[in-house]
């Protein structure tokens, strides 16, 4: 391929999808779709606009290599061992009676019993790509249904290893290889990837710690993206080296880096490049539908892709029912899982290495993926929009009184943690509640984790960062950094971009107040402010106050000084007057004081000259 038909190809992929995503957006639908109809029309079944699409596929799979391991960075410990029974109960039993249901279906339909059992373990597979891509966009990744949905995909990426290893038994060419794949036995898969998981987990700890120490301090994005796709790329390409699913060695390796202190930025770094491959992926997918073959014979292909449909959500509501989920989160569940996956089209490729199936069968098989693949945004459409208003008319009919619980502890981030944010910091912890919290000092970072404090690295001024971070849901943002210049404009990008965020910021002197303020900032804190009260009262105190006295003449100046501020904020830039008007609030301030004193002088004379009560 020259370079002239590799720009011409992206020009019509980067077009379709400008065209076709907003389209799909504007009516609701998720992008996904927008990016299947794009690849649809710019396919060699339509316009024929691009090359071979299984091309572009092949190379769009590293898209969904990319979002294992971000799903991974995501993954806390505690979160990860929550999802123990959606993995291995849900995930096990979805696959297994899935593949039990489509075998015997197909082998009524008159269908070989080793391919039934080859097709009907390929379609148990759902979309990695498709599901979780979709969650997100809608929202619903964190949901029960959603985290359900998760695991149970996370146990079929692991169910790929032993369908490779199985494959092979059924066909009847044992012995062929494709030239290049290693093929091992599965003892020898399963000692491996215990071997490869034990050298991710001691390079993750005590080596890349220490190198992402050393790129931190060169302040060089370049830097840090270069490292993170040097972990993505060497964990896939070891992981394939053994015949095994790169994603599920990039998920791994996220995993072992999801306590890291920089994971907010590796994240950050990979984002752009996942989110681009995915949208790749799916033209590519949509460009494999071959309409000739759709319009050839359309009642069977239609009665295929619905009866994979139903067969698979008839699984899914007896396994939703099984873990007990919602009403809501049960009809979520079901229908985000109810599509072939992607790895169908990898194990289809290998079933036909094996001859365990036909060149035809398989061209329809993926005809029939990438139709219920196509069918996702819908299904997710109809669940938003038509099952669950109903569900929500009936709750509401059944239980009127009750109000979901919300658990804000997590929704706030701190922006610095130096000498002003830890104090925020160790207030929000000591009354148990976390926080996000991100600053840009490598090794402040590292003398902190020596405490026990959680902080990650990354430069605030990034709004990719921001959204990594969470800022998208926080109900409020610390901006403690020390910076003027950092802080305004991260105070410019909060508003802009997160404007549900509440936004306390720190302010190192009046002039940066006033420039805080003058942004819409309600929640302004002065650096030494209230210190200086704090002493100045000692110090009254020290001269021959009596304490109430000097923490009354305290509280009077604070009070003062924040109305005199609030009354200057629109004089501060007309120097002349601004110092009139500063003197006008000093005064004011005096004669505040003044009467103070003497009202307690007047008042201790009368408490003096009244005659003793207990006496009389």
């Amino acid at each position: 391929m020259t370079t002239a038909n590799v720009l011409e190809y992206s020009l019509v992929y980067l077009l379709a999808a400008v065209i076709a995503v907003p389209v799909a957006a504007r009516l609701r639908l998720g992008s996904v779709l927008g990016y299947l109809v794009a690849g649809a029309v710019i396919g060699p079944h339509g316009f024929d606009g691009v090359g071979d699409p299984v091309e572009v596929l092949h190379a769009a799979e590293f898209g969904v290599v990319l979002m294992l391991f971000v799903i991974g960075l995501e993954l806390q410990p505690s979160l990860l061992a929550s999802l123990r029974r959606p993995v291995f109960l849900g995930g096990s039993a979805q696959v297994g009676l899935t593949t039990l249901a489509l075998t015997a279906v197909l082998m009524l339909s008159g269908m070989e019993w080793r391919a039934a059992l080859a097709v009907g373990g390929i379609l148990s597979l759902s979309s990695t790509a498709m599901v979780l891509q979709t969650l997100e966009e809608r929202a619903l990744l964190k949901t029960q249904g959603g985290t359900h949905a998760f695991g149970v995909l996370l146990f079929q990426d692991i169910a790929v290893i032993p369908m490779l290893s199985l494959l092979p038994l059924l066909g009847s060419s044992v012995g062929v290889t494709d030239g290049d794949s290693p093929h091992f036995s599965g003892w020898q898969q399963a000692v491996m990837v215990l071997g490869l998981a034990g050298v991710m987990v001691f390079v993750g700890r005590r080596l890349l710690k220490p190198l992402f120490r050393i790129i931190a301090k060169t302040r060089l994005r370049e830097l840090s993206i270069a490292a993170a796709l040097l972990i993505v790329f060497s964990t896939a390409l070891a992981m394939e080296s053994i015949g095994l699913s790169p994603a599920l060695g990039t998920f791994l390796a996220g995993l072992i880096l999801a306590d890291s202190e920089y994971r907010h930025e590796l994240e950050a770094s990979i984002e752009p490049f996942k989110g681009l491959l995915l949208g790749l992926f799916f033209i590519a997918v949509g460009a494999t539908i071959d309409f000739e073959l759709l319009l050839s014979e359309p009642v069977y292909f239609t009665l295929a892709v619905l009866m994979l449909i139903v067969i698979k959500l008839l699984v899914l509501v007896a396994v939703a029912h099984w873990q007990k989920l919602a009403p809501g989160e049960n009809s979520l569940f079901a229908l985000s899982l109810a599509q072939g996956g992607e790895f169908a089209f990898v194990l289809l490729g290998v079933a036909q290495t094996y001859h365990i199936l036909t060149s035809d069968m398989i061209s329809r098989l993926i005809l029939v993926v990438a139709l219920s693949m196509c069918l996702t945004p819908i299904l997710m459409w109809l669940n938003e929009f038509w099952i669950q208003p109903r569900l929500m008319i009936r709750r509401k009919r059944q239980a009127p009184e009750e109000t979901p619980k919300i658990d804000d502890k997590e929704n706030v981030l701190i922006l610095g943690f130096g000498r002003f944010g830890q104090i925020v910091g160790r207030i929000l912890s000591a009354n148990g509640f976390s926080a996000t919290v991100i600053d840009h000092d490598a090794a402040q970072i590292e003398f902190l984790n020596k405490f026990g404090f959680k902080v990650y690295y990354g430069d605030i001024g990034r709004l990719d960062l921001l959204q990594s971070a969470g800022a998208g849901h926080a109900k409020l943002v610390v901006v403690a950094v020390e910076e003027v210049e950092a802080s305004l404009m991260v105070v410019d990008m909060l508003h802009k971009h997160f404007p549900q965020a509440a936004v306390y910021a720190r302010a190192r002197n009046r002039t940066h107040a006033y420039e805080l303020m003058q942004r819409g900032v309600k929640y302004v804190f002065r650096d030494t402010f209230a210190t200086a009260i704090d002493m100045s009262v000692d110090v009254l105190s020290e001269l021959g106050f009596r304490r109430y006295q000097a923490v009354r003449a305290g509280q009077i100046f604070k009070q003062h000084d924040q109305q005199a501020m609030q009354e200057m904020f629109h004089l501060w830039q007309d120097e002349k007057a601004y110092i009139s008007r500063s003197k006008y609030f000093r005064q004011q301030l005096e004669y505040a004081l003044e009467q103070d004193r003497k009202q307690d002088v007047d008042s201790t004379w009368v408490e003096s000259d009244r005659p003793d009560q207990r006496s009389s």
